[in-house]
């Protein structure tokens, strides 16, 4: 039931419970097939298969001879084995050796590859090997990759450069990945949009590219971001608008006389949830317009972030097939001072890092601002059963840029 916006919010609801109803109203997106070079960070959407076998023929991995192995048994500085040249041919003669560069077919009755760096020369100029080398050393086998239709890569991988140069290396021109999950961003009228003259008691909008940023972080194509009126109507009116997978609307979420978002969100479609149990975004609100996942963030731009890292990002992950969780390298460390919050809400506080294990808390968000987030080098999620964590606790630390950033 849809709560008045003159009323307080007083029955939050968990961030966990939040969290399992969207995830509840989730179907990972349809695919599309796209050409390798573009698949760069994209989830694969079914099990990809070679078409040959990788690589097509036994070739060398290093630049150096192609002999027999068992020719070498027995090398030594004081007794080398001696191979005589024989010129680029489909067979090697028993007693030579061939030249032969990183990635050319291996000839037949060849075994391995000794590298050029150790491979001499006697007085007739013949070639010379002073340390025996096994069978297979130095080369790549047929088939070693992958088999013909054997699996290159399955489904659910996000695809790293080196994936997109063995889907390449198998002769394949596209794959099929999971559509990038679409955005609709609104936010709600009250401040000015950079590059226009700031009146007095106004403030630059942070909430679209910030939401802009994210979204795209997470993989999302954001495909309309505006604002729009802060009445019931207009708000209502655009969260009816089609086009998007998830739509994020920041600010009009509050009690005051000039919020109206969860109504027009209850007038719309359906207004699950109104007030989450996360600190500083305790106004955020969650239903459905349109088809798709809703989510009202706070107005204020910390309050924006911190809803969207804890309920909209994992939506829009999870939309796109990959991991819902937090998009960060998680560090066990050592609290340096003591971590306070409040029971009953879920907090995340951040932090700078001290040293090699150390971490402590940072200035409170809600005074300090969006740019003790910009400054932190990670966070710690402290969950709502908790106060906290005393001095000389191990916490988990969300690393924005890995440790590195702490020692510059």
């Amino acid at each position: 039931m849809a709560t008045d916006r003159s009323e307080a919010i007083t029955d939050r609801a968990s961030v966990a419970r939040a969290r399992a109803w969207l995830a509840a109203q989730l179907n990972v997106l349809g695919s599309e097939e796209i050409a390798i070079p573009q698949v760069a960070g994209r989830i694969l959407a079914a099990e990809v298969r070679s078409n040959l076998d990788l690589p097509p023929f036994d070739r060398a991995a290093v630049d150096g001879i192609a002999v027999r192995a068992d020719e070498t048994i027995g090398a030594s500085t004081y007794n080398p084995s001696v191979f005589r040249w024989a010129s680029a041919c489909a067979d090697l003669p028993v007693g030579a050796a061939m030249r032969i560069s990183a990635g050319e077919p291996l000839p037949s009755g060849a075994d391995a590859i000794v590298r050029s760096e150790h491979v001499g020369l006697d007085e007739r100029a013949a070639g010379t090997v002073t340390e025996p080398v096994m069978t297979g050393s130095g080369a790549e086998r047929k088939g070693s990759q992958s088999r013909q239709d054997g699996t290159l890569l399955t489904a659910g991988r996000r695809l790293r450069p080196s994936d997109i140069g063995v889907l390449a290396s198998a002769g394949l021109t596209s794959v099929s990945v999971i559509r990038k999950p679409r955005v609709r961003c609104l936010v709600a009228e009250g401040t000015i949009e950079a590059g226009r003259p700031l009146p007095a008691g106004k403030v630059y909008d942070a909430n679209q590219p910030l939401l802009c940023a994210l979204s795209e972080r997470d993989g999302a194509i954001v495909v309309e971001q505006r604002m729009i009126a802060r009445d019931r109507a207009s708000i209502c009116q655009a969260l009816l608008v089609p086009g998007g997978d998830i739509i994020l609307m920041a600010g009009g979420t509050g009690t005051g006389a000039n919020d109206h978002a969860a109504a027009a969100l209850a007038e719309a479609g359906e207004l699950v949830i109104r007030g989450i149990a996360l600190r500083h975004a305790e106004t955020t609100a969650v239903g459905i317009a349109a088809g798709v996942p809703v989510l009202l963030l706070p107005g204020t731009p910390v309050g924006c972030l911190l809803a969207y890292e804890c309920l909209a990002g994992p939506v829009i992950r999870r939309l796109g097939g990959g991991d819902p969780t937090f998009p960060f390298p998680p560090r066990r460390m050592t609290a340096a001072r003591k971590f306070v919050s409040e029971l009953s809400m879920t907090e995340l506080r951040p932090v700078r890092c001290l040293g090699e294990d150390l971490v402590e808390p940072i200035a409170a968000v809600a005074e300090a601002g969006l740019k003790t987030m910009s400054q932190a080098d990670g966070f710690v999620l402290i969950p709502e059963e908790s106060e906290g964590y005393p001095q000389g606790a191990s916490v988990t630390v969300y690393l924005y840029d890995g440790h590195e950033r702490a020692q510059s």
